[in-house]
């Protein structure tokens, strides 16, 4: 940064991106600053500056800027208290005709960033802890320059683990126009790479996307990649079971047979109380069901965990987890309003929607509250 630059953000008393202080000997204090201008929470995607050696006013502290003080400063970078370690300059500068030691914090790659095992983050002029709903804020910040979870490599995958037959047959029909097909000269890896079901290059390897959609053996590669279903003979999750099913292998193949699975449980039984017409209502809507149980695939996670989508159907109720909780923009406050959503993996929900079972993105729960509604079910 030029002298101009540094001396509009001395002067700017407004400004998130400035700390000044008269002292320096806070050692504490100029590290708290530099986590919380690396955390960057405010997204201005440019350096935050400490000016040591200057007043709250942008006034000149008169402080004699030394060779030790310099090298006191940029110690705090090597130090191991400010994890991970931060991208920063220490430097004499004379502003203004005022001798400065200033030090310039780049904005993290992978934030939050921890002083002693804290996070520290810019609340306007003010230092203050982040909160847990600002550290969530900063992860996903990190994330959010990560590859997508689906689109990643699978570590000791090959395209031999990949169904290429399920691939053409069933796949890429649905994602690609018939017309497009016939002119389409690509080898099938070429066709795998630009849908990402494999990475580009001389030596392609599967994606998670790849071994999740037509995968031959998904569960080799994320063991709970499968739907637990269990229909239960009461309305404890201590009765007894009347059926058990474990709904695996790639979603090609899962999704139809977990349609099926839900479809041949909804009962219709017959009510003859109104009169002599006879009323017939499923003791849940179908598609209802297939809404929440698509919705549970789809937008779990399959990392870090073993743990399978459960559906378990009891006398009173059905329940469904999904492992791993709201992500993103989504929270508990606003699960399900329509047209809130977002996506642990977004190319998932890309192939989901080319096999056709996913026809609107944000709107598979607030549909399936609708047809609980129109079938006289309790909401959900």
């Amino acid at each position: 940064m030029d002298d101009g630059e540094l001396e509009v953000l001395l002067r700017d008393l407004e400004s998130d991106r400035v700390e000044r202080t008269t002292s320096a000997t806070d050692r504490g204090k100029a590290c708290q600053a530099i986590c919380a201008f690396a955390n960057d929470l405010p997204g201005h995607c440019q350096p935050g500056v400490i000016f040591i050696g200057a007043r709250d006013d942008g006034s000149c502290g008169q402080l004699e800027i030394t060779d030790q003080l310099l090298l006191n400063l940029a110690d705090v970078r090597s130090a191991g208290n400010i994890l991970p370690i931060p991208a920063m300059t220490v430097q004499k500068r004379t502003i203004a005709g005022c001798d400065l030691a200033v030090i310039i914090v780049q904005p993290a790659d992978a934030p939050p960033v921890r002083y002693k095992g804290r996070v520290w983050i810019r609340v306007g002029p003010r230092r203050a802890f982040a909160s847990e709903q600002e550290e969530r804020i900063l992860s996903e910040k990190r994330r959010s320059r990560d590859l997508p979870f689906d689109i990643r490599p699978v570590a000791g995958a090959r395209l031999d683990d990949l169904d290429l037959l399920a691939f053409c047959r069933l796949y890429l029909p649905s994602a690609v126009g018939a017309d497009a097909l016939q002119e389409n000269g690509r080898s099938p890896e070429q066709q795998l790479s630009s849908l990402r079901f494999a990475t580009t290059g001389p030596d392609p390897v599967p994606t998670a996307l790849g071994i999740l959609v037509v995968g031959s053996d998904p569960r080799r590669f994320f063991p709970g990649g499968y739907v637990q279903f269990r229909r239960v003979d009461g309305t404890d999750l201590t009765d007894p079971t009347k059926d058990q099913r474990e709904i695996s292998g790639p979603l090609v193949d899962l999704l139809p047979a977990l349609d099926q699975t839900l479809q041949v449980n909804v009962t219709t039984p017959s009510d003859l109380t109104g009169g002599p017409v006879e009323i017939r209502h499923p003791d849940y809507p179908l598609s209802a069901l297939q809404q929440l149980a698509r919705n549970a695939v789809l937008h779990r996670t399959y990392e870090g965990t073993n743990a399978p989508v459960r559906i378990t159907w009891l006398g009173d109720r059905v329940e469904i987890l999904s492992p791993g909780g709201p992500y993103g923009l989504v929270s508990l406050q606003n699960f399900g309003q329509p047209g809130i959503t977002d996506y642990r993996n977004p190319h998932l929900a890309e192939a989901m929607r080319n096999l056709g079972y996913v026809q609107r993105f944000g709107f598979g729960i607030p549909l399936a509250r609708r047809e609980l509604e129109r079938n006289g079910n309790p909401p959900a």
